[in-house]
């Protein structure tokens, strides 16, 4: 039976492209929303989930960062999607014709100096691909939408400018989840991310000292972002990315103290950096 992966948006999203470059084998499903995503790989119905994570433009996806505390999947990859926005309208019309733009949030802000030179309405809708869509149906020349090349191709819509993106080297970076835990071998020439979430114990300094756990230990932290947890508004959460792999013997002490320090500890995964993220970082 083929594989399958989900992603969030309609055929001709950014997530699409995403699951098409990264595995063309892969028979996509197109979900309405991130939960749905996740959820049909819960349930069996999907192999893998393609989700966006952050753009190096616009910055992280609010929606998923509330989700992943909450998630039951881990993580087994990432992967760079260069985002090239284009400009979309009905076949005919003319800059000059438009009033309005939409797309997702994530897209207007990458976009926002283009759509203020054209004096333009920026108007937030779910996805890049299903604005473009929403063209098809309104047939409202003053009204544009900011989407793929693929998106355009699909529906038979006019590019009127491509790269209308603000910064041209933009990027989504994606993480692939599955329902397994899969750690790949540890390599010592091999660079690996561990991601993690953990809860901190309601004691002075917890925080503190953990970070302290990884920087005695010479464990880089890449990444973190704290939540509120447990329901309450007096305990955190706290989502960290770290370079290594849990069998290094620096990564291994730095994680007993983490274990000690904190209430709850969840390995969300260990996987290879995609080769795209020391050429962002450069």
């Amino acid at each position: 039976m083929k594989k399958r992966v989900a992603y969030q948006g309609v055929e001709g999203a950014y997530s699409h492209l995403a699951c098409y470059s990264q595995f063309p084998e892969y028979e996509t499903i197109a979900c309405k929303s991130f939960d749905e995503t996740m959820y049909l790989v819960e349930e069996d119905k999907a192999n893998i989930a393609m989700i966006p994570m952050e753009n190096s433009t616009a910055g992280r996806v609010e929606e998923i960062y509330r989700l992943i505390p909450k998630m039951k999947l881990f993580i087994i990859s990432e992967y760079y999607q260069p985002v090239n926005h284009c400009l979309l309208a009905l076949p005919g019309t003319k800059i000059e014709d438009l009033k309005s733009v939409s797309s997702h949030p994530q897209a207007l802000a990458q976009c926002k100096a283009h759509i203020e030179k054209y004096n333009l309405v920026a108007r937030a809708k779910f996805d890049t691909a299903g604005s473009a869509q929403e063209l098809i149906d309104m047939q409202d020349k003053t009204c544009a939408a900011i989407a793929s090349s693929l998106t355009a191709e699909k529906y038979d819509l006019e590019i009127l400018e491509e790269g209308f993106q603000d910064i041209k080297n933009n990027t989504t970076r994606f993480l692939v989840l599955s329902k397994e835990h899969i750690v790949p071998a540890f390599h010592e020439h091999q660079k690996y991310i561990t991601s993690i979430i953990f809860e901190v114990r309601n004691i002075p300094a917890a925080l503190y000292k953990v970070l302290g756990g990884f920087a005695t230990n010479s464990v880089n932290i890449i990444k973190i972002e704290s939540y509120s947890g447990s329901g309450t508004l007096t305990l955190s959460q706290f989502h960290i990315d770290i370079d290594g792999h849990p069998d290094e013997a620096n990564v291994r002490l730095a994680l007993e103290e983490l274990a000690y320090f904190a209430s709850t500890v969840k390995m969300l995964g260990t996987y290879i950096p995609h080769s795209m993220r020391e050429i962002l970082q450069a």
